[in-house]
């Protein structure tokens, strides 16, 4: 999967905004503010980092080794690093991103969550 398709999903979603603080190589993409995504540009394969249930997480990397592995620069608990070289499924790595993006939004708070039913 290339980081078009990746970043326009991602911003398909509602209340999803990008940026680059960690620098040029590095796209940032939160829901309300929040992280739920982070895609290595300079890293080939691209790399992304996805929120992930705990006991979701270490299943995923029993499963896909070369693929799915804990969280790069992340909490390696609650974050995967994605190897995107075209061996997982675009539905999964859909599902995963649609699975981080719910894990934030879940944890937003009342008042940005109703901030996010009204966009």
């Amino acid at each position: 999967m290339d980081i078009e398709t990746y970043r326009d999903y991602c911003l398909s979603k509602k209340g999803v905004t990008e940026s680059l603080p960690f620098g040029p190589d590095s796209l940032v993409l939160k829901l309300m503010g929040k992280i739920f995504t982070i895609a290595s540009l300079d890293k080939v394969p691209l790399r992304v980092n996805l929120k992930c249930d705990p006991e979701k997480a270490i299943d995923l990397r029993e499963k896909y080794p070369e693929n799915i592995l804990p969280g790069y620069h992340m909490n390696k608990k609650h974050w995967n690093t994605l190897v995107l070289d075209g061996s997982l499924q675009k539905t999964l790595i859909f599902e995963l991103v649609d699975h981080s993006y719910n894990l934030i939004r879940e944890g937003l708070t009342k008042k940005l969550k109703e901030e996010l039913d009204l966009l």
